[in-house]
């Protein structure tokens, strides 16, 4: 919806200098509705959750050793690894602990002393990712954003919607 705005900012002027047709002044009703239409779609996004969410996030990434990837999640490496990267085929063994940006731990695999073992694919966006930049041996903090996690629709009773996420992840061995 953002790259409709800025490319609609754009066409707009350059719309008024073409010769009037109906192709033309269709195009540019299109263009005023979408921009019309736009400040609705932003205010859409502007959850609290989504704001404090954000805010966290930008904070965090003025930390030092923390690293901002292109899709917004961040991560700081606590532990390097020394094994091999899982690709998204892979199945991991992991232990991880998950809080909310408020400190409220919502699941702990090192809490039940049990390490959890799942298909990398089948795990959320900001795991997935992660996961397959990470090393075995290696433990991560991530700082998952809310469309990189549960997204619109949570998990569970403790993950609301638009939560951003913590988790600590040591990746323990690619399963065979």
């Amino acid at each position: 919806m953002h790259n409709k705005i800025i490319i609609s900012l754009f066409i707009a002027p350059f719309l008024s200098f073409c010769t009037t047709n109906k192709k033309v002044e269709e195009t540019k009703k299109e263009v005023v509705e979408t921009v019309e239409v736009a400040p609705v779609e932003v205010q859409k996004n502007l959850n609290p959750k989504v704001v404090m969410g954000n805010k966290f996030l930008a904070e965090k990434s003025r930390e030092k050793g923390v690293v901002t990837l292109p899709s917004g999640l961040r991560y700081k490496v606590l532990t390097p690894g020394i094994g091999a990267k899982p690709l998204a085929t892979n199945t991991i063994k992991a232990h991880y602990h998950g809080t909310l940006i408020d400190g409220t731990v919502f699941d702990s695999s090192v809490d039940r002393g049990q390490p959890f073992t799942a298909p990398v694919s089948r795990l959320i966006k900001g795991w997935t990712e992660a996961l397959q930049l990470m090393q075995v041996g290696g433990k991560w903090e991530l700082y998952i954003p809310y469309n990189l996690a549960y997204g619109t629709r949570g998990a569970g009773k403790s993950i609301k919607p638009y939560e951003t996420l913590i988790f600590q992840i040591e990746l323990l061995e690619i399963v065979k």
